[in-house]
């Protein structure tokens, strides 16, 4: 399957921006930006599907910029939905569900973590949604339930 979102490229596109790998201290903080240092740090020991999913998510809060303290909730909401929707297509993830089935086997077939899938099916736009009901149901009449 082509990933036409290449989160590590976009990274790169960064003008003065460094990646560091060190443990964050928190099993599951995977990754952080730090704006006043102009660095986005990676936890050691992901999965390359996890890899790929938090690199997109700490590139959309380098592009989103900073925000205070009481929004952080919100912004990290929006960093996931961000990465999620460039990571995977509306047609990848309809083709995907063709076969997938659990949000493991998806996120397998789309290279990303399964937060980022269950965040993605969170966030359908109604014609996703449509297609991918019509898909559920074609998959529920072929299997006779």
């Amino acid at each position: 399957m082509q990933h036409p979102y290449h989160p590590w490229r976009a990274l790169r596109a960064l003008a003065g921006w460094t990646l560091h790998w060190h443990d964050l201290g928190d099993p599951d903080v995977l990754g952080r930006t730090d704006y006043d240092r102009r660095t986005v740090t990676l936890s050691p020991g992901m999965t390359q599907a996890q890899r790929r999913s938090t690199i997109a998510h700490e590139v959309a809060h380098v592009e989103r910029g900073p925000v205070p303290g009481h929004l952080q909730a919100r912004e990290e909401e929006a960093a996931d939905a961000t990465a999620a929707e460039r990571l995977i297509t509306g047609a990848a993830l309809i083709e995907a569900a063709r076969w997938a089935r659990s949000i493991h086997e998806l996120a397998d077939e789309l290279w990303v973590d399964e937060d980022t899938v269950e965040c993605r099916l969170r966030n359908l736009t109604p014609d996703e949604l449509t297609q991918l009901m019509e898909v559920w149901r074609d998959d529920a009449r072929a299997h006779g339930h």
